[in-house]
Formats: C-alpha cells, structure tokens, sequence
C-alpha cells in the first residue's frame, strides 16, 4: 500500500480530510539539478515515523498532522541534502567505477545477508530491484564519505575556553539533588496478608544490629538484581527512590540503618553510607561530556554551511 494511501486511512480515522492525494506518490515533489525527489521516496523515508507518530498521537488528530507536517518536511529536506552532496560527488570526482561499486555491494551481501540468494528473495519481499539496491549501496557511500571529508572532526577545535564559557553558562545543567550511597535489602511478599516476610525483616534487622554487616545481610537474603553486589545502589537522588523510600532514606544519616519499611508488594532495609547535598558538578567532572557536547553542535554548523553552500551553486525547484 502506498503511504500517502496510508496517510488518507490515517487522517480519515482521526476525522481528518487528508491533504495528499494517492495519484500524487509517483509525481516529482523536488528537482535538484538534473536529480528528483519524487512523492514515493519521501513516503518511503517517513512511513516508519508517521507510524510512530500514529501510535504515540491516537486520539490527537491536531497534534498528529502537526507531527506529520514536520516529519514530511524533514524527510523532504533530507533526501533534497541527498541530491546536493550525490551531484556535487559527481560534479567533482566524476562518478565511482563499476568495479568499486561491485566491491561495496559484494561486502554489504556477506555483512547483512550471507549470500546472493538470501539477498534477491529479501528484495522480492520489499519490493525492491537488485538495481535499485546496487544504487542504494552507492549512494549511502557516497554520501558518508563527503559528509566525513567536509565535516572533518580535524576541523573542530575545541579550547579550553570555549569549554569553560560554556559550563558556566549552563550551570542548571549540572546541578545535582541531595544525593545518598544507598544500600537496600529487598523481601518480596507472596500475598497482601504474608506476615512471614516482615518478621523475616525484622529478623534481619535485629542481626545487623547485632552485628552483621549489612552487605552480608543483601547478599544472602536480599531478592533483587544488586543482591550479588550486597545491595548496592550506589549515588542516588530522590527520583531514583519510590516516594515511600526516599522519604525514608534522606532522613538518614551516614551508617545509620532504616526501620523495616513495610509496604504492600514487599519489605525494604535500607543502609545510608554517606551523603552529599545538592551541588553543581565540578567542571573536571564534566569537561569531556561538554566537550562532546560543542563538537556536535559544531559539526552541526559545519554541515548546515555546507549544504548551504551546495544550494548556492545547485537549482532546486519545488513542485
């Protein structure tokens, strides 16, 4: 079924009246120098997306033709930025030989589909030629390697000052809630009226203050996934805790051991090893991470000055 079929069946089942029209998916939507954009690549582009969007937005249709603009608009400049770097490919390095492209395709059948056989009865399935798939190996090529050479990472440069400047004008990213090294027991109850499992808890508890180490305590009777690591849940905020247990474990104080919190599906010990309050993060925490940060919004400019330049010197016309 073509997509902008499906689309109709969409916007009809949300009440909507669909504003493509089936008779338009073969037409050309973008001409981009002696290259198309046609309707049915743009559907193809979008189709996982819109169905997404479909599943996420049931019973909004406004917001759903809202998403379903942006994602055909996107989906469209895409494949036009497509078309800019596969011409310029060709303008400056006159096409790939056949042998190369044989190569590329050969090593795409072993990495995905073992052998040729497996690969033609996959393509009978989707509908797609062996042409048409010896050209989409080329051309995602093609196009990997001049977004590498023209958005080299060489060419960002990322200084300590920019990094600096940049971590103290978004200190809010940074800040960290009261934070507690948490350790937990947990004893899952069998059924709304098992009394065995709190006096189990409190049995452990009075063990500990006895004597017995927590960890030891977690690591033979705790029923959950950190019980190998003698209940350790490491550095946590109150987001990380169930309302009943946070309100239980920021009230603690270092080495300190929580009562038996009984609550309906199970029962909980919890063990506060140390505390820090509220705090933004020191720089040489979180250097590398704004460092990622400014690169990619760096290779971001990097290639919207690129395309931009591709469309400067390309004829583009839109149908």
């Amino acid at each position: 079924m073509k997509f902008f079929r499906f689309i109709a069946m969409l916007s009809a089942a949300a009440g909507l009246i669909a504003p493509l029209h089936a008779e338009l998916v073969d037409a050309i939507k973008v001409v981009v120098n002696n290259g198309v954009v046609t309707y049915a690549e743009v559907e193809d582009f979008v189709a996982p997306a819109v169905q997404a969007l479909q599943r996420e937005y049931i019973g909004q249709p406004e917001m759903f033709r809202q998403k379903l603009d942006d994602a055909l608009n996107d989906g469209q400049e895409q494949l036009i930025e497509r078309q800019l770097i596969l011409h310029d490919f060709e303008v400056e390095y006159r096409g790939l030989p056949d042998t190369v492209v044989d190569e590329m395709v050969n090593d795409r059948i072993r990495e995905r589909f073992g052998d040729r056989v497996t690969l033609m009865k996959t393509l009978q399935a989707q509908g797609m030629t062996y042409e048409k798939f010896r050209k989409d190996v080329r051309d995602q090529w093609v196009v990997a390697q001049l977004r590498l050479r023209c958005i080299s990472p060489d060419k960002i440069i990322i200084s300590p000052y920019k990094v600096e400047t940049y971590y103290l004008a978004h200190q809010d990213d940074f800040k960290v809630e009261d934070e507690v090294k948490l350790r937990m027991i947990v004893l899952n109850k069998t059924s709304s009226d098992d009394t065995n499992t709190p006096a189990l808890a409190n049995e452990i508890l009075t063990q500990i203050k006895g004597g017995a180490t927590f960890q030891e305590m977690a690591s033979v009777y705790s029923q959950d996934s950190q019980r190998s690591q003698g209940g350790d849940r490491g550095w946590v905020d109150r987001s990380f805790l169930r309302k009943e247990l946070a309100d239980v474990a920021f009230t603690l104080k270092p080495g300190q051991v929580s009562d038996v919190i009984d609550l309906p599906e199970a029962c909980y010990l919890m063990l506060v090893e140390q505390s820090r309050p509220a705090h933004v993060k020191p720089l040489n925490e979180v250097r590398d991470d704004v460092e990622m940060t400014l690169r990619t919004q760096m290779q971001k400019q990097l290639e919207q000055q690129w395309i931009a330049r591709l469309k400067q010197k390309t004829f583009i016309r839109l149908f």
